[in-house]
């Protein structure tokens, strides 16, 4: 009887583990920035369709939209996040819209399809001044994605 508990306990153990893995996964993913990102994955996409309101707050002003995601192991973003929106307007669910229709390959250093944490800045109506566009997208960069 007692061989029988204890089997019946590891096959739980074992299926949990199994559960409990890709979560922990998930969480533990290297952070990397934008400018690191080619390093473990390459954006596929040429052209990226997103979902544009008619109308909104702020939509014709020039701003960005930070996006913070994780590339799955399938290059598909996951647990897709607006963070930070410049200035304020309903450019979010644009942005949000455009990163989710994002699609990534592995680079040749990541033959292990490593998942990361990343993000995108989505920018809108951009001058045509590159120091004012620089100043523009610097408003949107995220703490913390340093790790290369």
């Amino acid at each position: 009887m007692q061989t029988k508990l204890l089997t019946i306990c590891s096959a739980v153990a074992i299926a949990f583990a199994g559960m409990v893995s890709p979560v922990m996964a998930q969480s533990q993913a290297r952070m990397v920035g934008p400018e690191h990102i080619q390093a473990y994955w390459l954006m596929l996409n040429t052209k990226v369709d997103a979902d544009i309101p008619n109308s909104g707050r702020n939509m014709d002003k020039p701003g960005c939209v930070a996006v913070s995601f994780m590339i799955g192991t399938d290059g598909v973003p996951q647990n897709i996040t607006v963070r930070k929106v410049v200035p304020q307007s309903d450019l979010d669910a644009v942005a949000k819209s455009v990163v989710t229709n994002l699609r990534y390959g592995p680079s040749l250093k990541n033959s292990t399809h490593e998942p990361v944490n990343t993000y995108y800045i989505v920018p809108f109506n951009l001058p045509a001044d590159a120091a004012q566009k620089q100043a523009i997208i610097d408003a949107c960069k995220l703490p913390n994605f340093d790790q290369a």
